[in-house]
């Protein structure tokens, strides 16, 4: 029998902490080659710290062409990121930082395994395992913990740009523990929020002063109370932040970009990679799977794993995981999910329209527990494969 009592945390950052403004970079670029030719193919790797950044990996475009211009407006890219997160500081600011671009062409030897030739399909860009997870516990399908931190960093970061709140900068990290009763979240025991801010005159309970309206905004009613500690900036000053004051790399939080570790995860990171690497597609498919079984109530809680082998189409296997609240047999759920869906590479890219530049949007504040957007934005959080699984189960 799964506890039913227990705290459990998650933590989150902003989208000007190191490493989210790498993966802001990576996915800005992976999301410039997309709009020019829908099939590129993108491995974007970022290192930031004092004034300098640096950009690595490679791509490939089937017209080489337009290779050296797009090669040109890496730079550019890259200063637009970093100016919408907003750094303007001494050390690190995005007109004056140093950009080193070390983009090269695709590797011949890994394109021969991925391209579709008259012979085979389309493979998978390397080999790995993907998890997917939903839980019912909120209305967006995920995990409380995570879904809360993120929705705190974010609406800072709204009043931070809005100019609501002037003195605060745009490095931060917040976590929260929350309290399950009976296997549903029902409170907070604890809120950490650790904010960059302007002034070194300005203490900690100054901080706590612009923020908690804003965290007491986002949480649910009555999930704080008198018992509640509060963290903020426990260490006191933080004016030197982002990648002056601690070196940032693309990929480095991804259990911030997934489930907050409520549910396993496969390794490979998201940002600056294209969706032919399974590592971001199938990850998105298995989300979009896992929360299409709950939304349909086949179960409260659901996790998917798939797994690929590089230069292979079709996936090895798919394991299910209701956690002991499912209606439908895990194994039928299963065999639904093999027909429901194309898990193909291309059948996941056509399914969910990955070969658009939506990218950059998902560097920050998490990749699922997001609503789907107009323009093809968080595809996989759409619920319309509800039916289809309950005609296949």
């Amino acid at each position: 029998m799964a506890r039913q009592d227990y705290i459990f945390t998650s933590e989150s950052v902003s989208e000007g902490h190191p490493d989210k403004v790498c993966d802001r970079i990576s996915d800005s670029i992976l999301d410039a080659l997309l709009a020019e030719e829908p099939e590129a193919r993108v491995a974007c790797e970022t290192f930031a710290t004092t004034n300098r950044v640096v950009i690595g990996g490679e791509i490939g475009l089937a017209d080489q062409s337009k290779l050296a211009e797009k090669m040109a407006a890496v730079p550019d890219i890259a200063r637009a990121a970093i100016r919408d997160i907003g750094y303007e500081q001494d050390k690190f600011h995005h007109a004056t930082c140093e950009i080193t671009n070390l983009l090269h062409e695709q590797s011949a030897h890994i394109a021969q395994g991925v391209n579709a030739r008259d012979d085979k399909d389309e493979g998978a860009g390397d080999q790995g395992i993907m998890f997917g997870y939903a839980t019912n516990e909120t209305p967006e399908l995920m995990p409380a913990p995570i879904l809360y931190a993120h929705g705190i960093l974010k609406r800072l970061a709204e009043a931070r740009k809005s100019g609501a709140e002037p003195t605060l900068r745009p490095d931060a990290k917040s976590q929260i523990s929350v309290r399950y009763e009976g296997g549903k979240p029902v409170g907070v025991t604890s809120i950490v929020l650790s904010t960059q801010h302007e002034r070194e005159d300005q203490t900690s309970a100054d901080i706590r002063a612009i923020v908690e309206p804003y965290i007491r905004e986002v949480l649910p009613e009555g999930w704080i109370d008198d018992a509640t500690e509060w963290w903020v900036n426990p260490t006191g000053v933080f004016v030197i932040g982002g990648p002056d004051g601690d070196a940032g790399l693309t990929g480095r939080k991804i259990i911030v970009d997934t489930y907050g570790g409520a549910a396993p995860h496969g390794g490979g990171a998201f940002s600056g990679k294209d969706p032919t690497k399974v590592d971001r597609s199938a990850a998105y498919a298995a989300r979009y799977l896992a929360k299409n079984v709950v939304a349909s109530g086949m179960a409260e809680r659901c996790t998917i794993q798939l797994s690929y082998a590089i230069g292979v189409a079709r996936p090895l296997s798919i394991y299910a995981d209701t956690h002991g609240t499912g209606d439908v047999h895990a194994r039928e759920i299963e065999g639904a999910i093999a027909r429901a869906m194309d898990l193909t590479p291309r059948g996941i890219r056509e399914h969910l329209s990955l070969n658009r530049p939506i990218y950059a949007r998902t560097a920050a504040y998490g990749h699922f527990g997001r609503d789907p957007e107009a323009d093809g934005g968080f595809s996989w959080e759409r619920t319309d494969l509800v039916e289809a699984l309950k005609r296949e189960v």
